[in-house]
């Protein structure tokens, strides 16, 4: 499968689709899937743009907009997580994940879904550490802060991210802090030389998604947010194979006694003797249950494995905004196919308790029981949500759905900030996963939230 990735869109959709026509065409290939990084920025009307933390002058409608009114359809399949520069209250409405527009899918603010069978993992958002523990109080109308604080990442989403096995793909809008340490530093700052401070107090980059790479181990990480490209390579030493440990097991059956606890062979004398005569006599044949036992060595740890990490720019004239790769998928239908990720949503439905709509976030269970916990919702997924069969596709259950209107030339609040959309995409998601519903519930106090929408 080709998949295409994209740094930050900011709005660019025509260029980019345009982009990849061209490279189609030049190479004599078919793109199957588009990933864009972030600031995505999904602003279906003028009201939307009072929701996204940018200076007045970058307040501009950009071109997602006649997507979501049907004016134009993505002509592939296209997966987005957001960035710091987005209207969030639609991200809001599709916390878990949904259709944007027709072909064009929410990974959700934190989420896990499989294209062909290759498992895409994404985490929505910028860290700041004075957010990353608290819950997710904002809420519509946004002050200055709540604007800017509700697309700060939250350790709710990253522990849930953490819980996951291997995916293939990450795409986060952050650099993993530390990860210039990891290609060509030297090339890195000569191009962008006020990288420098930050890099020298190890602050370049987002330290939760480090911790991600560094557990998750997928094939590959793409990302945006510093405007240029930069290639990595993370080498990631494995773990000592099994029957590496010298330490005894107290569970282990000794069968050296036998029943009545004498040696289970000759004595010591016995031993030494049979030991002498096998030394001098070459050519005696000894046969396999005979030999004297010698514990094997353990075996070898399996090979380190590799994550590649890419770093896109935004999409403008001469910058490299855009990169090709091949995938290899377990299963092929084109056009691609959606669907959900079993242990994602198992996931979901073992920490949906835990989502605090406070400014509070209660404590978290340790990873033991909360591994134990996923484990069983995943049995309650495959018996509830995939019976006789192995995936789930997202059409079968959300189906894109205009909330908000369209664009308006003479729309009269087109400087004040819209009501709050409940969208039928994240009913339909936790009725699927007979969870409560928490995104559409109001603000529950805690200090300092949005308020709630008339």
């Amino acid at each position: 499968m080709k998949i295409a990735i994209e740094g930050c869109c900011h709005g660019e959709l025509d260029a980019i689709y345009a982009q990849i026509a061209a490279l189609e065409q030049q190479n004599g290939y078919k793109v199957d899937l588009l990933l864009i990084c972030g600031d995505f920025q999904a602003i279906r009307n003028h009201r939307d743009l009072q929701c996204m933390a940018v200076p007045d002058k970058y307040k501009q409608l950009g071109g997602f907009a006649k997507y979501y009114a049907g004016e134009a359809r993505a002509p592939i399949l296209t997966l987005v997580i957001g960035g710091n520069h987005e209207a969030s209250n639609y991200f809001w409405e599709l916390y878990h994940g949904g259709w944007l527009a027709p072909n064009i899918y929410f990974v959700g603010h934190a989420g896990c879904v499989q294209v062909n069978g290759v498992r895409i993992a994404g985490a929505s958002g910028i860290f700041k550490p004075g957010d990353f523990r608290a819950g997710h109080y904002e809420r519509i109308p946004y002050t200055h802060g709540t604007m800017r604080s509700i697309y700060h990442i939250r350790q709710y989403n990253i522990i849930r991210l953490s819980l996951l096995s291997s995916p293939t793909i990450f795409l986060s809008h952050d650099w993993p802090q530390g990860i210039e340490h990891h290609g060509d530093l030297r090339g890195l700052l000569r191009r962008k030389p006020y990288f420098r401070d930050d890099i020298n107090k190890g602050v370049l980059g987002s330290p939760p998604m480090m911790g991600l790479l560094r557990t998750l181990q997928p094939q590959w990480w793409f990302s945006a947010h510093l405007h240029c490209r930069f290639e990595a390579t993370v080498v990631h030493q494995a773990q000592a194979g099994p029957g590496a440990s010298t330490e005894k097991n107290p569970d282990e059956i000794d069968i050296e006694d036998d029943e009545d606890g004498a040696p289970a062979s000759g004595g010591a004398g016995e031993n030494a003797a049979r030991e002498e005569v096998s030394r001098n006599n070459p050519d005696e044949i000894t046969l396999d249950d005979e030999e004297e036992e010698v514990e094997a060595p353990p075996p070898p740890p399996p090979p380190p494995t590799e994550t590649k990490f890419l770093a896109l720019d935004k999409c403008l004239p001469r910058r490299q905004f855009l990169e090709v790769i091949d995938v290899e998928t377990p299963t092929s239908s084109s056009p691609p196919t959606l669907a959900f990720d079993p242990e994602w949503l198992a996931i979901t439905r073992a920490f949906n308790q835990h989502m605090s709509l406070a400014r509070n976030q209660a404590t978290y269970p340790d990873e033991a029981p909360a591994r134990a916990a996923v484990a069983r919702e995943l049995e309650w997924v495959h018996e509830h949500v995939l019976p006789n069969k192995e995936l789930a596709c997202v059409d079968d259950v959300q189906q894109f759905a205009m909330t908000a209107p369209g664009p308006s030339a003479n729309d009269p609040h087109a400087r004040m900030q819209p009501p709050y959309y409940a969208n039928p995409q994240t009913a339909a998601f936790c009725a699927m996963l007979e969870i409560e519903n928490k995104v559409d519930q109001p603000y529950t106090g805690g200090g300092g939230g949005g308020g709630t929408a008339s």
